[in-house]
């Protein structure tokens, strides 16, 4: 099939530069983890709360992928049409991006290590330590915690690892579902497809909606498991919401850089961005509610959440985190001009990609390690190489199933010819 001087047979060929770079970026990762794990204790803690921030990373911006889709079809959008493939590979690398995240909790849950604890030596282990270390919900134990064992009945490993299970399983099944209707409507074509796309869409939606603040309690609130906020849910799914849209923006770029999707216009970037720039906005807009209503209340056991993270160690990346992630959006997206150009998309969605990964840092970090300088460099190198290896595998996964697709664009999508004609003044 071939319009508007477009060849739609085109398929993405994963070689070259892209692969090369991906595993470059696999190897450094896998020696900054060796490193970690070979660099006594202080070092296996950093690791194992590394690899829970860049796994719960990789997950989110997946995930990111399967609910721009899934809204896409809701709203029966035909402006995206042209790009559904990249998130469609998002979708598909989910599978791994799941597995790697429930092995390194699981790790990070089994494998103990001794410790204080109000003056008791404990085995506690690396990961979730406030909850899952043994004795804590225990009338007999000499270091009972009243307040965990009030939790207890959701805050055990068989619970918080099973319901992580089923979540991530019921995300990744329905984003291979909208990917396998969008590949029979190509080889079939009608409506039948399309139809199938848009009934799972609303499902998958309703239980997302229902079950992701779920997700984002177990996974990163309850490391500080005496802390609770009712906001943290939907603050984690700005996040992950406003870092896939960058993801998939600077996958767009790149590949549009280099020769792929030719039918992408200005008007794309100029819709892509205006998500980009919203949900900046309403990020920050959750982030300064749950960090303002915390300070007013000026209730002690919500309070420590936002006192520790503006001790010395954390205070610079505490202010850095709003830059990044409001100031440089609304800055550099505010203009209409703004959006349309691919240099100017590309640099807001490098500086949003690296601003949540800050964020992340600091919903993860502060709860599972102390902090004993300001800036260590060892430790900021270890931090960098296991970024770098997770992206390089996210890189790798995701243009793998990328070149996958038949054709990098749902040539027999009923709104096809609406994107394709995508126009804004």
């Amino acid at each position: 099939m071939s319009t508007h001087q477009h060849s739609f047979n085109e398929r993405f060929e994963f070689a070259g530069k892209a692969k090369t770079f991906s595993l470059v970026g696999i190897v450094i990762g896998i020696v900054g983890v060796l490193a970690g794990f070979f660099g006594g204790e202080k070092g296996i803690q950093n690791t194992f709360s590394n690899l829970l921030l860049s796994s719960y990373y990789f997950v989110g911006v997946c995930v990111a992928g399967v609910f721009f889709l899934a809204y896409q079809y809701m709203a029966q959008a035909g402006w995206s049409v042209s790009f559904l493939r990249i998130p469609q590979a998002f979708a598909r690398a989910l599978g791994v991006a799941v597995v790697i995240l429930l092995i390194v909790v699981g790790a990070g849950l089994l494998v103990k290590h001794p410790e204080m604890h109000e003056g008791h030596k404990v085995m506690a282990p690396y990961l979730y330590a406030h909850w899952a270390t043994p004795g804590l919900s225990d009338p007999k134990s000499e270091i009972y915690d009243t307040i965990i064992a009030g939790k207890s009945a959701f805050l055990n490993v068989p619970f918080f690892f099973g319901t992580l299970i089923v979540l991530l399983g019921l995300y990744t099944w329905f984003g291979s579902q909208l990917v396998k209707y969008s590949n029979n409507e190509d080889a079939l074509g009608g409506m039948l497809n399309y139809n199938k796309s848009f009934k799972i869409s609303a499902i998958f939606l309703t239980i997302f909606g229902f079950t992701f603040p779920i997700y984002a309690f177990g996974a990163v609130m309850s490391l500080e498991a005496h802390w609770f906020s009712t906001m943290f849910g939907w603050y984690n799914l700005a996040a992950v919401h406003v870092s896939g849209l960058a993801v998939i923006a600077l996958t767009l770029i790149i590949l549009k850089e280099n020769g792929y999707f030719s039918w992408v216009n200005e008007s794309h970037f100029h819709d892509l961005g205006k998500l980009i720039f919203g949900f900046s906005i309403f990020w920050t807009y959750v982030w300064f509610a749950q960090f303002f209503l915390t300070w007013y209340a000026n209730v002690p056991e919500e309070s420590v959440y936002f006192y520790k993270r503006w001790e010395p160690e954390y205070k610079w990346w505490f202010w850095l985190n709003i830059i990044l992630n409001f100031l440089a959006p609304l800055l550099l997206l505010m203009k209409n001009d703004s959006k349309r150009s691919m240099n100017r998309m590309k640099i807001a969605a490098i500086i949003i990609i690296i601003g949540h990964w800050l964020d992340y840092y600091l919903m993860i970090m502060p709860g599972t390690i102390e902090k004993e300088h300001m800036f260590d460099l060892v430790e900021f190198l270890q931090d960098m190489a296991i970024f770098a290896g997770f992206a390089g595998l996210f890189t790798f996964v995701m243009l793998n199933a990328l070149s996958k697709f038949e054709s990098l664009i749902p040539k027999k999508h009923p709104f096809l010819e609406e994107s394709l004609h995508h126009h804004i003044q």
